[in-house]
């Protein structure tokens, strides 16, 4: 029981940050899923700091956590595998510090906080953690139907970060670019979970 618990422990991490940033938003006046970051529910002195990072950052710390050691647990011969579950616990790592690090409640500052660089550093550990995997697993021995899938949800990941650093410049739709490309790798994550439960 709690073996499935844990590998659909990814597939409920995106049906749960989905549910979680629409939650924590409707504390948030005038916030807008567009324009904004998805940390900036989270950020110093936001209305929602200390709500956010406890309804989305912990708790899917612990899913993505759990997920990737029941990736460990059921190919335990396997190195590949061993590395794609390690790179979502370090994913899990990373989305704690993010939550308990917070980033500045402007993202365009010039100077930004410690914490806010700590918050950065996280993020950029969390995504490079969601881009290997699934183009490791694009290496293994699972059905080459999910093997173009892991690809093409990278790259999807990949093409709307560049467009998420480019409206970034121009102060528009960024959170819309952001939420594209996280979700693409999180769609990816939802995908191997559903996968290995049902195998």
């Amino acid at each position: 029981m709690f073996e499935s618990i844990a590998l659909l422990s990814g597939f409920i991490s995106l049906v749960w940050i989905t549910i979680g940033v629409i939650v924590a938003a409707k504390f948030y006046p005038n916030y807008c899923h567009y324009n904004q970051f998805c940390s900036e529910l989270g950020a110093a002195a936001s209305p929602t700091e200390k709500l956010s990072p406890l309804i989305n950052n912990y708790p899917l710390g612990a899913l993505f956590c759990l997920f990737g050691w029941s990736i460990i647990q059921q190919f335990d011969n396997s190195i590949l595998f061993s590395v794609v579950g390690w790179l979502i616990i370090v994913h899990g790592v990373g989305t704690w510090v993010a939550g308990f690090f917070p980033m500045d409640r402007d993202p365009y500052t010039k100077t930004p906080s410690m914490h806010c660089q700590i918050h950065s550093w996280a993020g950029f550990i969390m995504l490079i953690s969601l881009l290997i995997s699934p183009l490791l697993v694009a290496f293994s021995h699972l059905p080459l139907e999910f093997r173009i899938f892991s690809i093409a949800c990278a790259v999807i990941a990949v093409y709307f970060l560049v467009k998420m650093a480019k409206s970034f410049k121009q102060r528009q739709n960024v959170g819309l670019y952001q939420r594209l490309s996280y979700w693409a790798k999180l769609v990816w994550l939802a995908g191997l979970s559903l996968l290995l439960w049902s195998t």
